[in-house]
């Protein structure tokens, strides 16, 4: 067949980025459940009109419709196999609005507050680029309760997740800074100034760092029907930033000379002080109190989070979130929840490209059994198995080339170790079995059943560039 052409925004590790993108993914995995996130997965589809009820945009799902739709619409209406009777369903573009429905759906059957960790690929059909694909994968940690959720959860989600990025620094992810507001504050503010359309102001904030303040401006003006006066106020909101109290008072000089008072922004400014504070000991200088973060999508509620990694802030956020009392609610009972979701394809993307990381080898193996002659390969798999019996990885050479031949085929993949199975020498004597480090040349008699690798060479680790 002819040389496939490349989809862009559907990235394909190799397997020494695949190394790296599964260290990521335990290492979180196993910080979220050391704080008591239990794992699920869900579907990967879902009711279209419900994928679009909470401000995403249409042009941004994957719409999904059988090939066969004419053929096979007879049988679809007959039964469920989806002819034209069935709801439009979209691949799901994050892992909230999935989680609100199966909340939902076994509440009867959930202990709450229930806490879970998530971590599944989901589809966008945004414009790719760097660090930003069609494709990807979210790890999500959300904890939900049943008609009310303490706000301490917005304090704990944001610690839990600068832990688990923490864990990450040993292998050269750069230092991470998480950026968090409250939309009581915005909101409070907001209205105190006259200006009713919210969520309009909100998403037009959302667009600071990309279009700069200017834009944002005008874009108040032209599409919240704010005035100059009011447009110049919520860029000075959004412009303080930091990471002690002073943040507070900061807000509240501003709103007093706008004229400005509102329980709700007064409710807001003690949620993010507290938040801001428990932080400053937890984590100090991690968690920074930013009044432009805004969060695009309409389901927030009090607390919003951005994550960027420091001296690569131009990639945008990695993780993101937020509070939301309304999404999970089926009329009779609401599950308020807050979660936070990384985007770990993005991360990774970021850490393989400015060659930040590296993994000390492409596969699994530590040893090559070699192979003396086809003859004798059976020879080759006893070992190999007695090997892998102790949980050693383990791999038979290909062929029964020369020695050499296939210490290059070990060398090439990373493989540290060849074993050279006892025999008989040119001599007539039995020769014992011996392994080779092939990094150092150093080649010792061996045992099958009690020979073992160090712990730094019996898997593959992933370790920073310069290591």
């Amino acid at each position: 067949m002819a040389r496939p052409t490349p989809l862009s925004g559907f990235p394909e590790w190799l397997p020494a980025g695949r190394v790296v993108e599964q260290h990521v993914l335990d290492t979180l995995r196993r910080t979220f459940e050391l704080h008591g996130f239990a794992g699920i997965e869900t579907r990967a589809v879902e009711p279209l009109d419900q994928l679009l009820r909470k401000g995403e945009t249409s042009k941004e799902v994957y719409v999904l419709r059988r090939l066969q739709e004419e053929a096979d619409s007879s049988e679809g209406a007959a039964g469920d196999r989806g002819g034209k009777g069935d709801k439009q369903l979209g691949l799901h573009f994050d892992l909230t609005v999935p989680f609100a429905r199966y909340v939902l759906e076994n509440a009867g059957h959930l202990a709450f507050p229930f806490k879970r960790h998530q971590i599944q690929k989901v589809w966008r059909g945004e414009r790719p680029q760097d660090g930003r694909f069609r494709e990807f994968v979210q790890a999500d940690i959300d904890v939900v309760g049943a008609g009310e959720l303490p706000y301490h959860f917005e304090v704990e989600l944001p610690l839990v997740m600068a832990e688990a990025l923490g864990e990450l620094r040993s292998i050269g992810v750069p230092e991470v800074r998480i950026l968090v507001n409250n939309r009581k504050v915005a909101e409070g503010f907001y209205r105190g100034l006259g200006l009713d359309d919210v969520e309009g102001v909100l998403r037009s904030i959302d667009k600071l760092d990309k279009i700069g303040p200017d834009k944002v401006g005008a874009l108040l003006v032209a599409e919240t029907g704010a005035t100059p006066e009011q447009a110049a106020a919520c860029l000075a909101l959004a412009a303080i930033s930091g990471s002690d109290a002073s943040v507070a008072e900061r807000v509240r000089a501003l709103a007093a000379e706008h004229g400005v008072t509102s329980e709700l922004l007064e409710e807001g400014l003690r949620e993010l002080s507290a938040l801001i504070d428990a932080a400053a000991v937890r984590a100090p200088g991690v968690v920074v109190a930013d009044l432009k973060i805004a969060r695009g999508l309409d389901y927030y509620t009090g607390s919003v989070y951005e994550t960027v990694l420091v001296g690569h802030e131009q990639l945008g956020s990695i993780c993101s979130g937020g509070r939301y009392d309304t999404l999970a609610s089926d009329g009779a009972n609401t599950y308020p929840g807050v979660g936070l979701s990384i985007g770990v394809s993005r991360l990774v993307s970021r850490l393989l490209s400015a060659g930040l990381v590296r993994s000390t080898r492409s596969v699994p193996s530590a040893v090559v059994v070699a192979v003396t002659s086809e003859e004798t390969r059976p020879a080759s798999d006893a070992v190999a198995v007695a090997l892998r019996s102790r949980g050693i990885p383990v791999e038979v050479a290909p062929s029964a080339a020369k020695f050499g031949k296939q210490i290059k085929f070990a060398d090439r993949r990373g493989i540290p170790f060849v074993w050279f199975p006892a025999g008989i020498g040119a001599d007539g004597e039995v020769v014992a079995h011996q392994v080779k480090d092939i990094r150092s040349g150093e080649q010792v008699a061996a045992d099958p059943a009690t020979w073992a690798p160090s712990a730094e060479d019996l898997w593959p680790r992933v370790v920073p560039a310069g290591e």
